[in-house]
């Protein structure tokens, strides 16, 4: 026989899930902590740790070589016309706006959903940076920065010897 699980109205209560998943009560206080800061009735929305509110971060990778330093932002379903990447006293800043929009009609069910938010994320620079030579390209919804160590910067790999006393 199949129970149905319905998430209660009552902080209290223990629902079947959570005598599954020890840290389902926990994960619902949290969900009514955030949804009393920010103003809202406890179920309105989605909980925070189910994947499905829009996180206008965006996920950065910073990898180097002896060469250069990349960094690789995501940023699914962005246009390069919706983000600025600059350069100000050594320090880079990636911003720009997310917008997202699902408008899907099946059979007797409309649904819209609209979803935005403002970035910002700043790297400083280090002085090794040849700072004229920095590119930047979106592909696939990742942007790509590339930023090219100065030669001199460029030293070759010297081997220290390791011997005895």
């Amino acid at each position: 026989m199949a129970q149905e699980i319905k998430k209660s109205d009552q902080p209290d209560r223990m629902t079947p899930t959570a005598a599954v998943d020890p840290f389902s009560s926990m994960r619902g206080e949290i969900d009514r902590i955030f949804d009393s800061f920010l103003g809202r009735r406890f179920g309105d929305t989605p909980s925070l740790f189910q994947g499905r509110m829009f996180d206008v971060t965006p996920s950065i990778d910073v990898t180097e070589n002896e060469a250069t330093i990349r960094i690789d932002a995501e940023l699914p379903g962005m246009k390069e016309e919706d983000v600025d990447v600059s350069l100000r006293e050594g320090v880079l800043t990636i911003q720009g706006e997310k917008k997202s929009e699902r408008d899907e009609t099946k059979d007797d069910v409309h649904v819209t959903e609209r979803s935005f938010g403002r970035f910002q994320r700043s790297f400083r620079v280090p002085d090794t940076i040849d700072q004229d030579a920095i590119e930047a390209k979106m592909e696939n919804g990742v942007l790509h920065i590339t930023l090219p160590k100065r030669p001199e910067a460029v030293q070759p790999e010297k081997k220290i010897p390791i011997g005895k006393k």
